[in-house]
């Protein structure tokens, strides 16, 4: 189960004056899944404008119903070995979204599985936290504990050229958990918990 305050503490991280964020790579696909059009920019280095959009961007995915639309799963046993969807997670997160090449085998592999029936846009946001000491009594004491590094994806509908709907689909990885990073486990957002991307949940799972 997700605790609901372990989100709301990264998303207070989230802010235009108090960004995590290094980094945001992402492309545009038709609805048939393939690639439009890609970018990879330095979050730091873009508009007050661009940052705040793309921040409400990536907040959905943590802040939304915890357990509900945003729930915790594990990587299957098998499903963290070569050529796995975790494998290229922890690529991506290690050079942290510099990579090109990593970037589009991640767009490709969810072009394949992801079903929609409108062009769509994936963002990717690379994120490092560091984690606050607290006080038995929860106050903030000042210096780091540990550093969370994550990912954030947002898989969001495209309601005219480049711009974007609310996301449908994403993630958090790895799961941030006891104030501290779960890398054999996921958290996965489905707009709509009714109707999951089953197919592109197994790919991510190694199921």
């Amino acid at each position: 189960m997700i605790n609901r305050e372990d989100m709301l503490e990264l998303t207070r991280r989230m802010t235009p004056s108090r960004t995590c964020f290094q980094r945001i790579a992402g492309c545009y696909m038709d609805k048939e899944g393939f690639i439009d059009n890609t970018f990879n920019v330095n979050f730091l280095k873009m508009s007050g404008t661009e940052k705040a959009k793309h921040l409400a961007l990536a907040k959905e995915i943590p802040f939304s119903r915890t357990n509900e639309q945003l729930k915790e799963y594990r990587f299957a046993q098998n499903g963290m070995g070569p050529g796995s969807i975790w494998q290229l997670l922890t690529g991506m997160q290690a050079c942290g979204l510099k990579n090109d090449l990593l970037m589009e085998v991640l767009y490709e592999q969810v072009g394949e599985k992801y079903k929609t029936d409108s062009d769509y846009a994936i963002h990717i946001f690379h994120g490092v936290y560091d984690i606050p000491v607290k006080a038995a009594d929860k106050e903030r004491l000042g210096e780091s504990e540990e550093i969370y590094d994550f990912i954030i994806c947002a898989i969001s509908p495209l309601l005219e050229e480049y711009e974007t709907g609310k996301p449908a689909f994403g993630f958090l990885f790895p799961t941030f958990s006891n104030r501290g990073a779960m890398m054999d486990k996921i958290d996965i957002y489905n707009q709509n918990p009714q109707k999951p991307q089953n197919e592109l949940m197994r790919l991510i799972l190694g199921q």
